[in-house]
C-alpha cells in the first residue's frame, strides 16, 4: 500500500498524558435509522506523536500506519490548529516576562 493511500483522519487531541502518544477524539454526525433524527457518534484512536509536538485541545490529522502497540495503529501527520487555550497561555506568560523585564 502506498503512503499517499492511506487512511487519514481529522480529529481533537483529548489526551497527552502517554509517553509519544495522543488519544484523538473523532466526531461524526449519522442518521438514526430508528428516531429518524441525526445522532453524534464519537470513536478514540490512539496516534503515535514522535516529537510530542500536538497538545490537548488541538486540532490533528493523523494517518493508518503499521502497528505500533497493542492500540495504536495511526500517526500524526501535522498540527491543523493549535488550541486557543495555549494561545492565551503563552501570551499572558509573555506580559509576564516582560513585566519582570522591568
Amino acid at each position: 500500500m502506498e503512503r499517499n493511500h492511506r487512511t487519514t483522519i481529522q480529529g481533537v487531541v483529548t489526551s497527552v498524558k502517554m509517553a509519544k502518544t495522543i488519544v484523538v477524539t473523532v466526531s461524526t454526525k449519522q442518521n438514526d435509522p430508528l428516531y429518524a433524527k441525526r445522532v453524534g457518534y464519537s470513536k478514540k484512536y490512539y496516534a503515535h506523536d514522535e516529537k510530542g509536538e500536538a497538545g490537548v485541545g488541538d486540532v490533528v490529522t493523523i494517518m493508518a500506519c503499521r502497528p505500533m502497540s497493542k492500540l495504536k495503529r495511526f500517526r500524526l501527520v501535522r498540527v491543523d490548529q493549535k488550541s486557543l487555550m495555549e494561545e492565551a497561555v503563552e501570551a499572558v506568560e509573555e506580559a509576564l516576562e516582560a513585566k519582570e523585564a522591568e
